[in-house]
């Protein structure tokens, strides 16, 4: 992903409010594999606000990572707005960050179905003494442009969040 200029400007926007509430902000990226964080440490003066970032493509990741339950991972699936939101919470309660945005998902180009095709989604968005907040998106494309658009997606969630 090339990062443009207005999701660059979007990304400076998080850290900055981040920055202003005194806020550590942490990811946990499946899907994304990286793509965010890699967007918000672009950004000079980055370091004051990550906390870290999570890579938990594997459903072990992310037991051992975030203490995601094996009944979430049996009873909804690895993309499930369930395990989306614990992994998000997960994350603030294994690091010093008081926010996180997480991402799961199918970005192809196999391993869709009728239920959960290509393209499938769930953003989670957890903060200290806040409701988390989901999104569900099915994106088109091939799996640079899924994973783009969840980029964009994530960044625009944290952004709502932290309007508030």
């Amino acid at each position: 992903m090339i990062f443009n200029e207005e999701l660059r400007g979007q990304a400076t926007l998080v850290l900055a409010a981040c920055r202003d509430k005194g806020l550590q902000l942490a990811t946990v990226e499946s899907c994304t594999g990286g793509l965010i964080i890699g967007l918000l440490t672009d950004i000079a003066g980055a370091s004051d606000v990550i906390e870290r970032g999570f890579i938990t493509y594997s459903n072990e990741a992310k037991r051992q990572m975030l203490n995601v339950s094996e009944t979430l991972l049996e009873c909804f699936g690895a993309v499930s707005e369930e395990v989306a939101h614990a992994m998000a919470e997960g994350a603030i309660n294994n690091s010093y960050a008081q926010i996180a945005v997480s991402t799961t998902g199918i970005a192809g180009p196999g391993g869709g179905n009728k239920i959960k095709p290509v393209g499938l989604v769930h953003i989670a968005v957890a903060r200290e003494h806040y409701q988390t907040l989901h999104e569900r998106y099915i994106f088109t494309g091939d799996r640079q442009g899924i994973r783009d658009q969840a980029v964009v997606a994530s960044i625009a969630l944290l952004i709502r969040m932290l309007e508030k």
